[in-house]
Parts: structure tokens; C-alpha cells; sequence
């Protein structure tokens, strides 16, 4: 019997539903905190009892990172895997595989001072959006509509300890209807699509921010971009999102590593775990 090994630092919804998924669909399943996980470079797969396929679904991106890589030196089966993760965790990488793929996706650009971001911005001209080149649930995400606004946030930037608030992303801010779209892809399969509108008073559409989530049509236009995306960053089991640009259509601007799900559950008629534990056992049986 396929013993599926789900990874947490957090129980959320999504790992419960994941957890309780695989057993009704009789396997045997496993919660393990990854903080209690000890790996070293004589460690070998037989010291461990983490079944047949892991699910990392850390919160902490670094801490399911480098444990991620720790596990596949185990040569366990891990969703997703090192490569995907890295890729995924970081928006400068993933812009540029998504442009060297020929996808779709708002026009960026990378800035390593200060005073080379404000050229940029200067050069691209406002309204722009500043994002971190790691971070999720749109923190440290800024419109940035004023030159005064803007010199405010890099110089705030400036001040902070992390050395990768040094490096700047700045995109251009899409012309788009109140919310985005989100596919949620395992491996070849679209799972399900819902826009998630920005909530009264935000800007930001993440459900995390108490945006809304409403199903929205898969058509083989958006179907077939996700898709792209997904294979692009190397696959797996990722949440892809896009936006509707008045003139340029469908854009991606993101590829999340370890998707939640929670909002797009309770609007999504299908079984979002039940396909991500589908594709889980799928590793193993190839």
C-alpha cells in the first residue's frame, strides 16, 4: 500500500484535507513536522520512515527548501521538487524562465542599487509595482503611483538587514479588472481555476488578504498557459497566476511552489486534494 508523507512547519486547511484525503481513499498517510527532521550527510534512506512520496508543504520557503534538497539526497520522491522550489521561491527567476520560455508576462525589470531602481522607474515611467524577490500573501508588495512614494519605499528597502531587499524587482502595473486567476496544476491536469478579486479598500488580490474567490471558466486559452507555466518551472503540483490585460490578454506574473487552496476549495467543483493525492501516488506506480 502507497504511504503518502505530507511535511508541515504549520497544519493549515490544506494539509488537513491532504492528510484526511488519502486515507479515505485508503492509503496510508502520515503528518510529520519538519522541524523535527534531522538529516546529515551519512544519513541514509533506510534511518527514515517518511513512506513512499512526501508532499512539502512547509510555509517557511527556506526551511522547505534545504530540506527539500536533504530528502531528495535520500532519494526520496518529493512534490515538488529542489529545482521547482527554487525556482518558484524566487519572482526574479521565475520571470525570467517564464520570458526565455516564451510566456507571457508583465514586463520586469531587476535593479541592484537604489539608484539604479529609481533610474528604472524614472525610464518606465509610473504606475509601476515593487515586489520582494522572495516573500507570498503580498507582503512587501507597493504600487507605486509618485516619485515620492517611490524613493520612500526603496530607502525603506535600503534600511532593512536582509541582503535581498538590495535587489529590486520592478514591473509594470497591468492594466486589469479587480482580480486575477489562479490555476491550480498537477502535473499534466489543470485541477481547477477561480478569480480571486481584490477585497474593498486592497489592492492585492490574495485571499490571504481577504480577497474573494469565485470560480472562473477554464478555457483552452487559459487551460493550455497554465499549462506552459507549469512545465516551464519544471512541473509538479503549483498554483499559476495570471492576469487579464486589457490589450495584451492573459499574462502570467507567478508559479507558487507549495499552493494553497483553501479559497479556491470552497468555490472549485472538483476535488482539489483528492487530484493532488492522485498525483502523489502517480510517482510511485511510474
Amino acid at each position: 500500500m502507497t504511504e503518502v508523507c505530507i511535511i508541515y512547519d504549520k497544519v493549515r486547511f490544506e494539509e488537513k484535507a491532504l492528510y484526511d484525503k488519502a486515507t479515505d481513499k485508503g492509503l496510508k498517510a502520515q503528518l510529520v513536522d519538519a522541524k523535527s527532521i534531522t538529516v546529515g550527510t551519512d544519513s541514509k534512506r533506510a534511518d527514515f520512515a517518511l513512506g513512499d512520496v512526501i508532499m512539502q508543504r512547509s510555509v517557511s520557503h527556506y526551511r522547505g527548501l534545504y530540506l527539500t534538497a536533504c530528502l531528495e539526497f535520500l532519494d526520496y520522491p518529493v512534490i515538488n521538487r529542489f529545482q521547482v522550489a527554487e525556482t518558484c521561491g524566487n519572482k526574479l527567476v521565475t520571470s525570467l524562465v517564464l520570458a526565455k520560455n516564451h510566456i507571457p508576462t508583465p514586463k520586469t525589470k531587476f535593479a541592484f542599487s537604489p539608484e539604479a531602481a529609481m533610474e528604472v522607474i524614472r525610464k518606465q515611467g509610473l504606475p509601476l509595482v515593487l515586489k520582494p524577490i522572495v516573500g507570498s500573501w503580498g507582503r512587501g508588495v507597493f504600487p507605486l503611483r509618485d516619485e515620492e512614494t517611490a524613493n520612500m519605499i526603496i530607502e525603506m528597502r535600503e534600511e532593512n538587514d536582509s541582503p535581498l531587499s538590495r535587489i529590486y524587482y520592478v514591473q509594470e502595473m497591468i492594466d486589469r479588472p479587480p482580480r486575477d486567476i489562479r490555476c491550480i496544476v498537477a502535473g499534466d491536469q489543470v485541477i481547477t481555476a477561480i478569480y480571486r478579486y481584490s477585497a474593498e479598500t486592497e489592492w492585492r488580490t490574495n485571499v490571504a488578504r481577504g480577497g474573494k474567490a469565485e470560480l472562473a471558466p477554464l478555457t483552452k486559452e487559459l487551460e493550455d498557459m497554465a499549462l506552459r507555466a507549469a512545465s516551464a518551472v519544471g512541473g509538479g503540483i503549483l498554483g499559476v497566476d495570471l492576469m487579464e490585460d486589457k490589450v495584451k490578454g492573459l499574462v502570467v506574473h507567478e508559479v507558487n511552489n507549495t499552493v494553497e487552496f483553501r479559497g479556491a476549495a470552497t468555490v472549485s467543483t472538483t476535488d482539489i486534494p483528492g487530484a493532488m493525492i492522485d498525483y502523489a501516488v502517480s510517482l510511485v506506480r511510474k
